[in-house]
């Protein structure tokens, strides 16, 4: 019938108006990073034939068959010229899967592929797969990390909440067709691992985040480094923590690292995610530090507080008050795309520069973990301000 088809092409017409909607710089800002007016990715970005029928005598009111609820928390590539997010997408039924989203500029224009990752099992099925970092690594794979969650089964009877997590590994030649690998062996749960782009001591480097629990991270003490020899067997035997958690920090309830460090000629950059208790709950904000070339766990660059917090309607969603991320991409001219998720709901890009970035981590006060620490540093600031303001 005519109603039906006029619907359809109005959908299609909305959705492509939002793919190619183009994406516009916010002004001002704190010279350290630009955001984007409009989220990269977001739910209402599937393909209108993932969501719908499109067949009338099986959906005569065209209606949506199978909703989408998030799209959040991406790995990202720079893959034949464009720019790649595999992100996690989160139907209204809870469960999590892996999809691709390509664009051509990085900022806008991010359209999904037809199909979303058909990533294979391990030995033990998952529940739930999540929160992917990729790194091309010097090996000639593409490696996938991701959270894989499973129902713990030493919980209580009738307890349908607790949860154990592992770093699912897998690898790809082409992002399309996945080897899955078999899962991270650690002594304790991981939600956070991140494959360090080179080999160290001729090793497979991890960034890892041991904890307790699920959600808490207990005595697992930050950022954790450890060498295995394979990553067809990973097997973490001893686990090194390069960035610490704090008393009354952004990270003093716990912290994990973003995507893979960035090499530059002064260190490595890093981006991570610090999480502190508030009224409100949990508060997750990103931050950076950066650790020595000859030594990827020597710290040379530890800037205090946070590197970007949520804001405006970025505090609002599935769980409110979150920054997120586990994808950026640096391009040859130094360029750098900073994909983050906010409030487990929808992907912004704030881009920034390696020099900028690097600028940054070198030249913002460390942490002094008291007030009157932060006082004597931003009187520090004001002497040499009012000096030049006086000399003028």
């Amino acid at each position: 019938m005519k109603a039906f088809e006029d619907k359809a092409t109005k959908l299609l017409q909305e959705h492509e108006e939002l793919i190619t909607r183009k994406n516009e710089p916010v002004e001002g800002g704190n010279g350290i990073f630009t955001r984007y007016k409009y989220p990269a990715v977001t739910a209402a970005h599937t393909p209108v034939f993932w969501r719908y029928d499109l067949n009338e005598s099986s959906n005569p009111y065209l209606m949506e068959r199978i909703g989408m609820n998030a799209a959040l928390n991406s790995g990202a590539i720079k893959w034949n010229g464009n720019y790649l997010l595999v992100l996690r997408m989160e139907g209204v039924d809870r469960k999590s899967f892996f999809a691709v989203a390509e664009s051509p500029n990085g900022i806008d224009n991010f359209r999904f592929w037809d199909y979303p990752v058909t990533m294979p099992e391990d030995v033990i099925p998952a529940t739930n797969i999540y929160d992917m970092r990729l790194t091309a690594h010097e090996d000639g794979w593409i490696y996938g990390i991701f959270c894989a969650e499973r129902h713990d089964d030493r919980a209580s009877a009738g307890d349908l909440s607790s949860a154990t997590a592992t770093a699912g590994i897998a690898r790809t030649k082409d992002l399309k067709t996945w080897e899955r690998l078999p899962d991270l062996k650690a002594k304790s749960q991981q939600r956070n691992v991140v494959l360090h782009p080179e080999f160290v001591d001729g090793k497979y480097a991890l960034y890892t985040r041991p904890q307790d629990g699920f959600i808490d991270a207990g005595s697992g003490g930050g950022i954790g480094w450890a060498l295995v020899d394979d990553m067809t067997h990973a097997q973490v035997t001893e686990e090194k923590i390069i960035d610490l958690r704090y008393y009354h920090t952004i990270k003093e309830v716990k912290n994990g690292e973003g995507p893979h460090p960035i090499k530059t000629s002064k260190g490595w950059l890093h981006l991570a995610h610090g999480v502190r208790a508030c009224a409100a709950g949990l508060r997750y904000v990103l931050y950076m530090y950066m650790t020595a070339l000859d030594d990827p766990t020597r710290l040379i660059a530890t800037p205090g507080g946070y590197f970007m917090a949520p804001e405006g309607e970025e505090r609002i969603g599935d769980v409110s008050n979150v920054l997120f991320t586990n994808g950026w991409i640096a391009d040859e001219d130094g360029k750098v795309f900073i994909y983050y998720a906010s409030s487990d709901t929808r992907m912004h890009v704030a881009t920034s520069t390696v020099d900028k970035l690097v600028d940054y981590c070198m030249n913002t006060p460390a942490d002094g973990f008291s007030s009157s620490a932060s006082v004597e540093t931003l009187k520090k600031l004001i002497d040499k301000n009012l000096k030049l303001i006086a000399n003028h």
